[in-house]
Order: C-alpha cells, then structure tokens, then sequence
C-alpha cells in the first residue's frame, strides 16, 4: 500500500508540477505578449529576444531582484525604453508585480486542498485568487519567497499549513520558471508604458 502511495503521490506531484508550468508558459507566452502587442504596439518576439539574458538569468538564481541591473540594462540599451522609465517601473515591478508568483500560488493552495481530500468551495477560491494576489505583492524578490506567502493564503482559507511540505520538494524547479515569469512581466509592463508615453523604442 506504501507504494502505491508513494506512486500516487509522484504523479500527483509531477501534475502539479506541469500545471503551474503550463498556466505560467500561457501567461508569458500567450498574455504578456498580447499586451504588448495590442496595447504596447510592439514586437514580442523582438523584445523577447532582446531580454534572453536577464531571462536566463532569473530562470537559474531564481531571484529577480539579483536579476534587476540586467533586466534594467536589456530594456534600456535593446529595446530602447528611456531611464527614466525603467528606472521607475522596473524595481517597482520586481517587487510588486509578481504574476507568476501569484499564478502559482493559485495553484498551489488548490493542489494541496485536493491533496488532503478538502472541498474547497466558490468563496474559498476567490479568497484564494485575492489573497495571492495582495501576498506576491509583498513577497520579497528573492529565492523561494512565494513559498513563505503560501502559508498566508492556506491560513486565510483554512487549509492545514503542513500542505507547505508537499510541495516543499519541487518548489525550486518551479520558482525558477515563476521567476523568469515574473522579469519578463516587469519588462513588457516597461515596453508598454514606455509606448503610453509616446516614447520611440526598438521593439
């Protein structure tokens, strides 16, 4: 019975896993890029080219504040969004806008109330989307942060906190992807804002 457990729980596991790379490659490369296409009129594929470092490098610290000079660099010097408003979006944006932290997140809380059998109902979820939301803003730009803000949303919606164990194990390989999500959503946020203000850039 053990192992069969055991068997249950890594292909659960190995889901979950697929489920916030899933819902976060949507997100970059579905969402962010009709943004920037319709209401930034830019060119995604140009930009996204134009971040492959930062991007890299978020994906392997998994830290998007470390990743901040470079992400800075690339939208300023390849897709030619003045200072002025890199500098003001950017480092906001690392810290607050944090879509991919709060997509996972999401999914997490979901993940560990079907793990322990609970019936999460409409409110619930809501609360859930909600409360993701207001924690990926004050998570810090760091390694792992988003596994701390978990514990505040499995609180708000009563879910047992030792749910953080279960997802413990794969949570590195998954904050790199949400990390790399998270740079490429502060960048196209730049492009777009920079294209609000009528200013000439590359993309």
């Amino acid at each position: 019975a053990d192992q069969e457990d055991l068997g249950g729980l890594v292909s659960s596991m190995g889901l979950y896993m697929l489920t916030v790379i899933f819902a976060l490659a949507i997100h970059a490369m579905i969402t962010l890029p009709i943004f920037l296409k319709f209401i930034g009129k830019a060119n995604p594929l140009k930009h996204f080219r134009n971040m492959t470092t930062p991007l890299l490098t978020a994906f392997s610290t998994s830290s998007s504040g470390a990743t901040l000079p470079l992400t800075m660099q690339a939208v300023e010097e390849n897709s030619g969004v003045s200072n002025k408003i890199s500098s003001f979006t950017l480092p906001l944006g690392a810290t607050v806008n944090m879509d991919g932290t709060a997509l996972y997140e999401c999914i997490a809380a979901i993940f560990i109330a079907q793990a322990y059998g609970i019936d999460l109902s409409f409110v619930q979820q809501l609360i859930i989307v909600v409360t993701a939301l207001l924690a990926s803003i004050g998570a810090a730009a760091i390694p792992m942060a988003g596994l701390v803000m978990i514990t505040v949303i499995l609180t708000a919606v009563g879910l047992p906190l030792e749910g953080v164990g279960l997802i413990l194990a794969v949570d590195r390989i998954l904050d790199m992807f949400r990390t790399a999500t998270n740079v490429w959503s502060d960048s196209c946020g730049a492009v777009i804002i920079a294209k609000s203000e009528g200013e000439k850039t590359n993309v």
